[in-house]
């Protein structure tokens, strides 16, 4: 038995009082589950040779914003925040699945779930590449920081 504001409550009752509560946060990831799978099928189509450019560029656009950590909008930013996660990325990825030939997409699919049967690792070299921008962007603030702090003469004592 838990209490709560002076009343007690056993595990189960809090369990079922907190599951209405974390049901649209599970909802809310398993959806965003489903994004990043799809992401990743566009991905496999967008390498697809059978791909017209349009379709490529649009895709190429669409999936990097959907693995990038950062967003248009802020997440932290009250309800407009998740707006991109909402609208934004499934409304792309609808555009790319429309320019995409209808072949291409159903491989892509099939390549997908025997990727996710495989359980193998998806692609280091895009991650690396992605971690590597990030590290130069980070030295490249630290450095202009110091300089600005070392010119200015705000770094050295008096």
């Amino acid at each position: 038995m838990r209490t709560h504001g002076g009343a007690r409550f056993s595990s189960a009752e809090l369990r079922t009082a907190l599951g209405g509560m974390m049901r649209p946060v599970t909802l809310w990831r398993q959806w965003t589950g489903r994004l990043r799978l799809e992401a990743f099928t566009l991905y496999l189509a967008c390498r697809d040779p059978r791909t017209p450019w349009y379709a490529k560029l649009w895709t190429a656009i669409v999936v990097a914003y959907a693995f990038s950590p950062i967003d248009l909008i802020p997440d932290f930013i009250p309800i407009v925040g998740l707006l991109d996660d909402v609208v934004l990325l499934p409304l792309g990825m609808a555009v790319a699945v429309k320019l995409i030939p209808k072949g291409v997409m159903q491989e892509s699919r099939r390549l997908d779930r025997q990727r996710i049967d495989s359980k193998k690792p998806v692609n280091w070299i895009a991650g690396s590449i992605v971690i590597a921008i990030w590290v130069a962007v980070l030295a490249f603030v630290v450095c202009r920081v110091l300089l600005h702090f070392t010119t200015t003469g705000m770094g050295a004592q008096r």
